[in-house]
């Protein structure tokens, strides 16, 4: 094995050194300035990207705000709606019912009126056939003689009582 010759390993020794710090040369120069660019890139990329989130988080709770603003004002209008409504439905009932009050009540009046004039001309028309029976039957008895005026008088004098 050559590695372990020991008449060899001054001249491993060197160009190791050689290879060695020549890397880390171009290695400091080269690569690690471009990949900290990268670095600094993605970073700065990242750092936007998450200021451009934080704005559109920001313009969208403004926005949720607003719509939430709206809705309540929409429900409040809807509920003084609505309460007007009811308020104009129960008028107009409450006037409605009061007008069929008054009209059943005048009709229940006109209706007891005309209930009383029929009684009335029922009455009248009971007393002149109970006069006519009552002629009728003094005839059928054998009492004769007996007006159709007398027979009235004497049913008057019964209703009086």
């Amino acid at each position: 094995m050559p590695q372990l010759d020991f008449s060899v390993f001054p001249s491993q020794f060197f160009w190791l050194t050689i290879c060695f710090f020549s890397l880390l040369f171009i290695m400091s120069k080269f690569i690690i300035p471009k990949a900290g660019e990268m670095i600094e890139l993605r970073k700065a990329k990242i750092e936007g990207e998450l200021a451009a989130a934080a704005e559109l988080k920001k313009q969208v709770e403004e926005g949720m705000a607003r719509y939430e603003q709206a809705l309540r004002e929409a429900f409040e209008r809807a509920d003084a709606s609505l309460r007007k409504t009811k308020e104009e439905l129960a008028d107009t009932v409450s006037r409605k019912q009061s007008d069929l009050a008054a009209r059943l009540s005048a009709e229940v009046s006109e209706g007891e009126k005309k209930i009383e004039a029929a009684k009335n001309r029922a009455m009248q028309k009971i007393e002149e056939a109970a006069a006519d029976l009552t002629v009728s039957v003094l005839e059928k008895v054998g009492v004769s003689g007996v007006s159709k005026a007398v027979a009235q008088r004497a049913v008057d004098g019964l209703k009086r009582k």
